[in-house]
């Protein structure tokens, strides 16, 4: 099995393992680089200022890995399976994290899980697409399906 091959040309249990590897990966990097409660937190008791738990760091292991996965299934799979299989995994997982811990008052997060999921599959779609002129026999037809 060559790593690089065309997907749609092996076997249906090998694109499928590859494919849910790939997801796997997507869902374990949000997993591992961002914390599950997004909310802010007082930076010491009685504190009216608060800080994020998220970091630049993990914000940065996301977007790399998430990044590198949808140039990686752009070259190899074609161009409909890069948003289920990379972009799906993180962004419900943060939908899952919205969800499950509510603010105590009106929050935004909702319109900013719209705004991050939209941004995130551009970003994808454009890495995937980029990385998909580079496949032998291409012909730089970044757009094909094949």
């Amino acid at each position: 099995m060559s790593a690089l091959s065309p997907l749609p040309a092996r076997p249906l249990l090998e694109r499928g393992t590859v494919r849910l590897l790939g997801a796997g990966l997507a869902a374990a990097t949000y997993l591992l680089f961002l914390p599950w409660d997004l909310r802010n937190r007082v930076e010491s008791p009685g504190d009216i200022n608060e800080t994020t738990p998220v970091t630049d760091m993990g914000i940065t292991g996301v977007v790399v890995t998430v990044l590198a996965l949808a140039a990686y299934f752009g070259y190899r799979d074609r161009l409909y399976w890069v948003l289920p299989v990379v972009a799906a995994p993180p962004a419900g997982l943060l939908l899952a994290s919205f969800l499950t811990h509510e603010s105590p008052d009106a929050s935004l997060w909702p319109l900013a899980w719209v705004v991050f999921v939209v941004a995130g599959t551009g970003a994808v779609l454009a890495v995937a697409g980029f990385a998909r002129q580079f496949r032998p026999g291409a012909g730089g037809a970044a757009g094909s399906s094949t």
